[in-house]
Order: structure tokens, then C-alpha cells, then sequence
């Protein structure tokens, strides 16, 4: 059974780590409350993405938080990661479902309310949506769609949705009224000085905004 929680979904991002380590911001956001932790690194090769799985995987046994890998269906296979994450351009997500079977996550971006209605539930545990604001860690990021968009988007989704995009703590309130079940954040914790601070602060907020 697929259990997950999409909360706090930490994003890691091998750039903005690259002062502590991605294994390293991966377990002090876990401590700090992180629910979800993706590896996301479109310039590592298969060899290095695996390494980097199988040390991240270790590093949050006993966490009870979900490992997604971005992009690469061999790769959180190989890593023994709980699921995988795949965009409109990447690999279709009922391509991923063959290959990773029934028991992994697949989450899939989704930009419009048009894509959102297409999801198939069946194939598609979660979708991440946005991007909300403008951002830098994803130069080649379609058309922010604010706030308003978000809900229209998670209004439509017929699973469980995640924010993403230029999200900061004060977003999440504003994240949460609109529906997401959750943000997904790269810079607001693998650009801190102190993920486990970090982390800590935004699922505060999080939580505080829940009804």
C-alpha cells in the first residue's frame, strides 16, 4: 500500500546543497519535519545518481518519508526508491507505471487545468503544480500560474496535488487555502545555512494553516 504525505515535499537541488551535501540536507530536513525528499539532478549520470539514491536512501531509513527519484525510472529502481517523479517531457507517466509496477509512487507535473483533468488515477498517485512564483532553480520553467491558478488547477485534479515553484514560508498559507495538500520547496531548505531549521519553520506553518 502506497503511503505517502505530501506536506512538506524537500526538492534537493545539487547546487544549492553543494555547502552540506544533498545526503546531508536530506536527513536535517527529515529531522526538521520533511515528509517528502526527491532527488532531482538532470547533470549526473545514471552511475552517480544511483550512488547518490543508494546514500540517501540509507540516510533516511527510520524516517518513515518517502525517496522519489526526478526523471529516471532505472535509476529509483535501482536506488530502491519509494517512487518516481515525471514531467510533461520527460517519459509519460503510464510509461513509468509499467516499469516501476503497482507499488510505487508516480507523481507527474501538471501545468493547466487541462492536463489536471487528463490525469489518470489509476497510473498517478500525486501532481505537483506550478510553478506558483517565478524561479531560479529551474531556468526553463513554463509561465508562473499564482496563486489563483493553483486552485484551479487542485480544484480539477483527481489526486492529491503539491505546490511547486518559488515557494517561501509565507506562502504556505496561502499554498494550503487553495487546496495543495502540500509545497514543494528547493531553495527555502537546500539554500539554508540550517535545513533542519528550515524545514522545521515551514511545516509549522504548514500545519498552523490546516483547518
Amino acid at each position: 500500500m502506497k503511503i505517502f504525505d505530501l506536506s512538506l515535499y524537500v526538492v534537493l537541488d545539487p547546487d544549492l546543497c553543494r555547502s552540506v551535501g544533498m545526503v546531508e540536507t536530506a536527513r536535517l530536513a527529515a529531522e526538521g519535519g520533511a515528509t517528502m525528499i526527491q532527488l532531482r539532478d538532470k547533470r549526473a549520470d545514471r552511475t552517480s545518481l544511483i550512488e547518490t539514491g543508494k546514500a540517501l536512501k540509507a540516510a533516511l531509513a527510520g524516517y518513515g518519508i518517502a525517496l522519489i527519484v526526478n526523471d529516471d525510472v532505472e535509476a529509483a529502481l535501482e536506488i530502491g526508491a519509494d517512487g518516481v517523479h515525471v514531467g510533461q517531457e520527460d517519459m509519460s507517466a503510464a510509461a513509468a507505471r509499467l516499469a516501476i509496477g503497482d507499488q510505487l509512487i508516480i507523481g507527474l507535473s501538471v501545468e493547466t487545468e487541462q492536463l489536471a483533468h487528463e490525469v489518470d488515477p489509476g497510473i498517478v498517485d500525486y501532481v505537483g503544480v506550478g510553478p506558483v512564483f517565478a524561479t531560479g532553480t529551474k531556468p526553463d520553467h513554463k509561465q508562473p500560474i499564482g496563486l489563483d491558478g493553483l486552485a484551479h488547477i487542485v480544484s480539477v485534479s483527481p489526486v492529491p496535488a503539491v505546490a511547486i515553484g518559488g515557494l517561501k514560508m509565507e506562502h504556505a498559507a496561502s499554498v494550503i487555502a487553495a487546496g495543495a495538500a502540500g509545497l514543494a520547496v528547493v531553495s527555502a531548505v537546500c539554500g539554508t545555512p540550517d535545513p533542519r531549521s528550515a524545514a522545521r519553520a515551514l511545516i509549522q506553518e504548514i500545519e498552523k494553516a490546516r483547518p
